[in-house]
């Protein structure tokens, strides 16, 4: 009834079934930790940005990778905008994720020597990249910065190549080790996202806080994964039932044609035996003989 199921066309079916019921089933998985890390990660910067300011020291020291649980805190620095070694890191967006520009990355010189890097915003490209931007002016004489505390870029992380052969004083990441080397000087780890006080006339424009409030379609893409994997045996058995009904009506119709109408000839020769298997009126009543014989004779001939 299921040897059909054995042909090579089914054996390959059923073989491909099993091999895409794990593998959906995986890939639902993967989805479901991506929703998992999407939702912890929210968490943390809200969190984070709740959390009361504290002095940039207290998170993070030269050298010193900053946590990941200290990401987007809220920090405080006092200190003096070094602008001679002020850098542009290249190819950031702003706030409306279309203009492409720069972004003002200000060591900042803290009172024990120590310096954090602050990324006072963002400012249009300009025409000409191959030179310096006009930055606006950072404020001079000792200030206090309020930010968030982000952790160093890397290419690993950040998907961004760090290009060489840049015009002077342009960088695609930030990163506190890079820059302790052009500065000869010790470097906080990670850097600051400033968001106060309010720079003047707007510019650079501050970097937004993240979005904490989404969590992106990952449930969503983990449920299909695995509506996939059950649609699969369903679909098999489904394809099974078909084939065998199929199968069935084929042998029916089959056995229908194999037997058949009777050929012409036999069918004229059983027309034949049955008229001459018919019985007579003598055959009926013997004594109606003479008469059916008379009434033969009597009939007219023309």
């Amino acid at each position: 009834m299921y040897r059909f199921l054995l042909s090579r066309q089914w054996v390959i079916l059923t073989l491909l079934g099993l091999v895409l019921i794990p593998t959906m089933i995986k890939l639902g998985f993967w989805q479901f930790h991506r929703h998992e890390h999407k939702v912890a990660q929210n968490q943390l910067i809200s969190d984070s940005l709740a959390a009361e300011p504290v002095p940039v020291t207290d998170l993070t020291a030269p050298g010193r990778p900053l946590p990941r649980d200290d990401m987007w805190r809220t920090v405080t620095a006092t200190g003096r905008y070094d602008t001679r070694h002020e850098v542009v890191v290249r190819q950031r967006t702003a706030a409306d994720e279309q203009s492409i520009g720069y972004y003002v990355l200000t060591p900042l010189l803290l009172p024990g020597g120590d310096v954090v890097l602050v990324n006072r915003g963002w400012i249009s490209a300009g025409n000409d990249l191959t030179k310096f931007p006009d930055v606006p002016a950072a404020p001079r004489g000792q200030v206090t910065v309020t930010g968030r505390m982000m952790a160093d870029e890397t290419t690993a992380e950040s998907g961004i190549k760090n290009t060489k052969g840049l015009p002077a004083r342009q960088v695609m990441l930030i990163n506190s080790a890079q820059q302790a080397e052009r500065l000869d000087r010790p470097v906080l780890g990670g850097y600051l996202e400033q968001t106060g006080p309010e720079p003047a006339g707007g510019k650079p424009e501050q970097v937004p806080e993240p979005d904490h409030d989404s969590i992106g379609p990952h449930m969503a893409y983990a449920i299909q994964w695995w509506l996939f994997a059950a649609a699969v045996p369903v679909g098999w058995v489904v394809l099974v039932r078909r084939e065998r009904r199929d199968r069935a009506e084929a042998a029916a119709k089959d056995d229908r044609g194999a037997a058949g109408p009777p050929a012409p000839q036999e069918a004229e020769r059983s027309a034949t035996d049955a008229e001459s298997a018919a019985p007579t009126a003598a055959d009926r009543d013997p004594a109606a003989a003479p008469a059916e014989a008379v009434a033969r004779t009597a009939a007219p001939t023309e």
